[in-house]
């Protein structure tokens, strides 16, 4: 069951982490900081979740160990783009740092590191993202995808590369006489469980172990104050939290910041160690969210009335949708409700300036992204100005002149790579479940039996249901109280960004079953992924 092959692979314990000392470049790494411990080291962070909490993970170990001189630089998406490039190194020279630290970036910023090296400061890149052909001539590079790489876990977000880092940095700090140093970066786990979760990595054995061991330093009371106050604003409880919370709630209000305006008071957020400012910064970060998502929604609309216009018989293998008034900051959104919509890969494009665009892709299992981007980039070299990403998501620069060719490139190397490709969407459920399991103690069970994620599903089911009632809620959710078709009580039923049609008779739901908690109530309800009519009318 979910491709475990030993029992061991339920073992979530510390010891059980791919070791240290297995990640490729890990000493010299370690060294090169270390060596820099008494003077300005800059970390170079990403304005996403990953890139934030592997900024905040990285300042605050480095801050415990000792070193005096700390601090950090993302660059703004709008002003200066991805990754660390010559612009952005520019910015922090003015600084005079003896060390760049790239989190979550940096592997394919070939530029930017050449420009650090001309002004004569060396670059320590940790990144996870897949590396193009010419790597950077930086320092060091850890990075799991490096070609040739045999850490056993190729899956780690940023964070867990920056983890890693910090991990052998204590422990070398230790040796040298430094007592307690291999305990401080364990003390911000919850860090790492956040940006592993957020950032969607197939959560293997090795992910697991850290999300696990961040997700009960939260429930104990041990997170960084502003873990908690995100939970508290949103109405989580932190000694509830699971996987579920990190990604879906806690998440989007950080990863909004970076889309919107500047990630930094994300940065902050996860930085102070006092609640009220936490708290302070959490109000901030949920009332970006709340106009994230009202762009958002206008935006998706669009894109739903392009595809829907076009036709499904008409959709091409790889969807590309572009409106010249969209927000570059959320396109990877739209992407993946475009791809939600039409089963297969999906392109999102917004104006970066006048002449390029700025593109999001997503994906579907089966098709691996940046290998369809690099393909594209072989056959017409020039046509795509940057690109980089993973299996699943990838972000790209064209030119907008170039839009309609790559279109018809992207969609002739999609059929060429990817002939069989599943465009069906068909969701594989674990059957049905037991009646006498539709209880709050098997919903809590379920929660808890995690952490759930990419790679690592939550258990699916699927059966026949009377709806009861039903109403729109919120934005575009589908609120129902349903009962089992085979009989048995009425239990609530939610189907997010699903309200329209009106159900009427029996339906065939595909759900999870969740707690859901309302004044400190708790019930069991059904998290819908999908709805098929069976004997029904739709109003």
């Amino acid at each position: 069951m979910r491709g475990l092959r030993a029992a061991e692979e339920l073992d979530y314990s510390l010891a059980r982490l791919a070791p240290v000392s297995a990640l490729e470049n890990i000493d010299e790494a370690a060294e090169l900081v270390i060596a820099k411990r008494d003077e300005r080291i800059i970390i170079i962070g990403d304005y996403d979740v990953d890139g934030a909490t592997s900024t905040a993970l990285v300042i605050r170990c480095l801050r415990a160990f000792g070193f005096g001189d700390v601090s950090y630089l993302v660059p703004n998406r709008f002003d200066y783009g991805y990754g660390l490039s010559r612009e952005i190194v520019r910015v922090a020279a003015e600084r005079k740092p003896a060390l760049l630290i790239t989190v979550d970036n940096g592997v394919s910023s070939v530029a930017g590191v050449a420009e650090a090296n001309a002004l004569g400061i060396p670059v320590l890149i940790t990144d996870h993202h897949l590396p193009g052909d010419d790597l950077p001539a930086a320092a060091a590079i850890l990075n799991p995808n490096l070609k040739d790489s045999r850490f056993p876990s190729r899956n780690l977000a940023g964070v867990g590369v920056a983890f890693y880092l910090m991990a052998r940095i204590g422990r070398m700090l230790e040796e040298q006489g430094q007592p307690g140093a291999a305990k401080i970066p364990a003390r911000y786990l919850d860090l790492v469980a956040l940006g592993t979760v957020a950032d969607v990595v197939p959560l293997d054995h090795n992910n697991r172990i850290l999300v696990q061991q961040g997700l009960m330093r939260i429930r104990g009371g041990h997170a960084v104050p502003g873990i908690d106050a995100l939970l508290k604003q949103s109405g989580r409880q932190p000694g509830r939290c699971v996987s579920t919370d990190l990604g879906f709630v806690v998440g989007p209000r950080i990863n909004a910041a970076g889309r919107l305006e500047d990630i930094s008071v994300g940065i902050e957020c996860l930085l102070t160690d006092s609640f009220e400012t936490a708290s302070s910064h959490a109000r901030i970060l949920d009332q970006i969210n709340s106009e994230r998502r009202d762009i958002e929604s206008t935006m998706r609309d669009q894109a739903f009335a392009f595809v829907d216009a076009l036709g499904s018989q008409r959709w091409p293998s790889c969807v590309c949708v572009y409106e010249a008034s969209w927000h570059q900051g959320i396109v990877g959104l739209i992407a993946a409700r475009v791809r939600e919509r039409c089963h297969r890969p999906v392109i999102a494009f917004a104006r970066e300036d006048d002449q390029y665009l700025k593109g999001s892709a997503r994906s579907i299992p089966g098709v691996h992204i940046r290998d369809l981007l690099e393909a594209v980039s072989s056959v017409k070299p020039g046509l795509i100005e940057k690109f980089g990403g993973h299996a699943m998501a990838a972000g790209l620069s064209i030119a907008e002149s170039g839009l309609e060719e790559f279109k018809q490139i992207a969609a002739q190397q999609m059929r060429r790579l990817y002939p069989d490709a599943d465009f069906s969407g068909a969701i594989v459920t674990d059957g049905p479940l037991p009646g006498v399991a539709f209880n709050l103690e098997s919903a809590r069970s379920l929660r808890e039996a995690g952490p759930w994620g990419s790679g690592f599903p939550e258990p699916l089911w699927s059966g026949d249901f009377s709806v009861v009632e039903q109403r729109t809620v919120g934005e575009n959710h589908l609120k129902m109280r349903v009962r089992p078709a085979s009989g048995g009580n009425v239990i609530d039923a939610i189907a997010f960004n699903q309200a329209g049609p009106s159900y009427r008779g029996v339906v065939q739901l595909a759900f999870k079953l969740d707690v859901n908690e309302f004044r400190g109530v708790e019930n069991p309800q059904l998290v819908v992924e999908q709805i098929a009519p069976l004997h029904t009318s739709s109003a």
